[in-house]
């Protein structure tokens, strides 16, 4: 990426972060990566895989997570915090995006056991297989591995599957469509002490078609940087002590 992009986008996600309890525009946030709107918004969606006004909103709603699990605000407070200014909008769109009520997400204290997923499609017989690589050197622990229909883990997903660890995966009775596999864990990589740290990856779209017995899309983990969409998904705790070595299930 060339770097004034870089820093012109950067720009925009620090603008949208301090910002995010007031009303935003794409001038806004395209005058403060030092870019034309229509410009700005084509750059930043390469860049990201998302458009500004949506990165916002996960950034919102991520913002709103992270404050349902670690502090007793009050929910209407958290939504005014984040910019919404009804309560109920807040929830539905929080409840669409995690998968659980903004009070429902809390009581998880940030984790969920189940993860519900899309309906299905009766005679369903298609299936997305691949390989999840951890980086060279790296230990990780558990891995989601999800379909989505945008590059982002938001609502509910087609298919996933908890891997123990980097390795083989497959996911069956696939719906038709075009789907991204996107993979979420923490490892530790060579030569970093900072720890456990999260982890991401993607790959697609991924079309299955009717007929098709398999799409194969392999994926591989890196560390999550600031230009990546939130996990808005409510996911299961991943923070377990990483696997030395891939397991292919």
């Amino acid at each position: 990426m060339d770097e004034i992009v870089r820093q012109a986008v950067a720009r925009a996600i620090m603008t949208m972060r301090d910002n995010l309890g007031e009303r935003l525009t794409i001038d806004d946030l395209a005058q403060a990566a030092m870019f034309s709107k229509f410009h700005f918004t084509r750059v930043f969606l390469r860049a990201t895989g998302l458009s500004p006004g949506r990165f916002l909103s996960a950034l919102r709603l991520a913002e709103a997570k992270r404050l349902l699990a670690t502090t007793t605000i009050s929910v209407a407070d958290i939504s005014h915090q984040v910019g919404y200014n009804s309560v109920g909008t807040f929830s539905a769109r929080f409840s669409g995006s995690v998968g659980f009520s903004p009070t429902g997400y809390r009581q998880l204290r940030g984790t969920t056991p189940r993860i519900a997923e899309r309906a299905g499609q009766p005679g369903s017989e298609a299936a997305v297989r691949g390989h999840v690589w951890r980086p060279p050197g790296a230990e990780t622990g558990p891995v989601f591995v999800g379909l989505f229909p945008a590059k982002i883990a938001e609502g509910a997903p087609a298919r996933h599957v908890i891997l123990p660890g980097a390795g083989q995966y497959t996911l069956t009775d696939v719906p038709l469509g075009s789907w991204y596999v996107i993979t979420h864990a923490f490892g530790s990589c060579p030569n970093d002490d900072r720890g456990l740290r999260p982890m991401t990856g993607l790959a697609g779209p991924v079309t299955v078609h009717r007929g098709v017995a398999a799409s194969l899309a392999d994926v591989r983990l890196r560390p999550r940087h600031g230009f990546d969409p939130p996990v808005l998904l409510a996911l299961p705790d991943l923070r377990h002590a990483p696997a030395r070595h891939p397991v292919a299930v």
